[in-house]
């Protein structure tokens, strides 16, 4: 009896610990996401902590004009109940736009991960102005993992902000107008939709810049594999560098409006630098009939500083970006399926009705 006793007591304690590290979220209530991440932080603030879940059911969780919601522990997993049905939103005033002003997250934690979830930077984009710096998830942190998550906003959506980090995107979609993808560190997107909006309110004119990278202590920078460009009027560009020593790369790309891509396809005008490692290789159109140009020499130029780089890089160069090289000891894809696995026993949403 004593035995049983005691091995009864044991599951407790044991269900006990790990209902501490699951916390779901009350459908709809943004008081209750703010809370669960306040009480993750405080649980992992230790980097080895336990993986602590944050499970967020369908709905629509307004932040109003609250910003830089930061994620100070590690290890932690917010978990939305599907990409666009777990929609997260904050809308800066105008007045306070910029790129380390607006964020609905602020990251600062290693090996945090995203999935199954929108976050809306809502700011008025097309009412800003000159500038409408409007950031989703600005991340200082490192290791951090995003599967299925769409990022939405204009300009700045995505700030990698870690000079060191190494983060991954798989079967995500991030949408915006200019330098909507910018920072550094060695990011890598997989599979991912890039959707370029229009660049004025009613279409007009107007030039997209997808990426921005400012690459200056990591020697990958960003890395698009098999990824999809999907356009919304403007023409656009895949990169121009901003500082340091830029780092962009394109494999396998899906363009569907090929023609919108302008014909320099990368930004030759320097913002603060002419340095750049921008290449393509294996470009599609959406039939999957091969459209990457045998040659494609760009001057880029600032100021009078100019630089000629070939841009397409051969098989044998191509070759060498893999997530082995890129990431070395990092295996995001394992993890991504370990999570899934594991999620798979503790997901608990409540019913539409509820």
């Amino acid at each position: 009896m004593r035995r049983w006793v005691l091995l009864a007591i044991g599951w407790w304690l044991f269900a006990l610990g790990y209902a501490q590290q699951v916390i779901t979220v009350k459908k709809g209530d943004v008081q209750s996401l703010l809370d669960a991440v306040q009480t993750a932080n405080k649980v992992n603030a230790d980097k080895d902590a336990e993986r602590f879940y944050i499970l967020i059911p369908d709905g629509f969780y307004d932040m109003g004009d609250k910003v830089l919601t930061r994620i100070t522990g590690h290890n932690i997993a917010l978990i939305g109940q599907s990409m666009t049905g777990t929609v997260i939103q904050n809308c800066p005033d105008i007045k306070n736009e910029g790129i380390s002003k607006t964020a609905i997250f602020q990251n600062r934690g290693t090996n945090n991960y995203f999935q199954d979830l929108t976050l809306k930077n809502a700011l008025d984009y097309y009412a800003a102005g000159a500038a409408g710096r409007a950031v989703t998830l600005q991340d200082k942190g490192n290791r951090t993992i995003c599967n299925r998550v769409r990022l939405l906003s204009y300009q700045d959506t995505y700030f990698s902000d870690n000079s060191q980090g190494q983060l991954y995107f798989q079967d995500s979609e991030i949408h915006g107008t200019v330098d909507f993808i910018c920072g550094e560190g060695d990011v890598w997107f997989e599979r991912c939709k890039i959707v370029t909006e229009k660049r004025t309110l009613d279409g007009s004119g107007g030039r997209n810049v997808i990426a921005a990278p400012k690459t200056k202590e990591t020697p990958w920078g960003y890395i698009f594999n098999h990824c999809t460009v999907e356009n919304i009027e403007s023409n656009f560009e895949y990169a121009r560098g901003w500082n340091g020593t830029p780092h962009c790369i394109w494999l396998h790309t899906t363009l569907l409006s090929p023609e919108k891509l302008n014909p320099t396809r990368f930004d030759y005008r320097g913002m603060r630098t002419v340095q750049n490692d921008f290449k393509e290789y294996g470009t599609k159109d959406a039939t999957g009939r091969d459209i990457t140009p045998k040659t494609n020499v760009v001057t880029f130029e600032m100021q009078d500083e100019k630089n000629s780089v070939e841009t397409i890089l051969t098989k044998k160069a191509a070759a060498k970006y893999t997530l082995k090289h890129v990431f070395d000891d990092w295996n995001p894809v394992k993890i991504i399926k370990q999570m899934e696995k594991k999620l798979t026993s503790i997901q608990a949403w409540p019913s539409p009705e509820q």
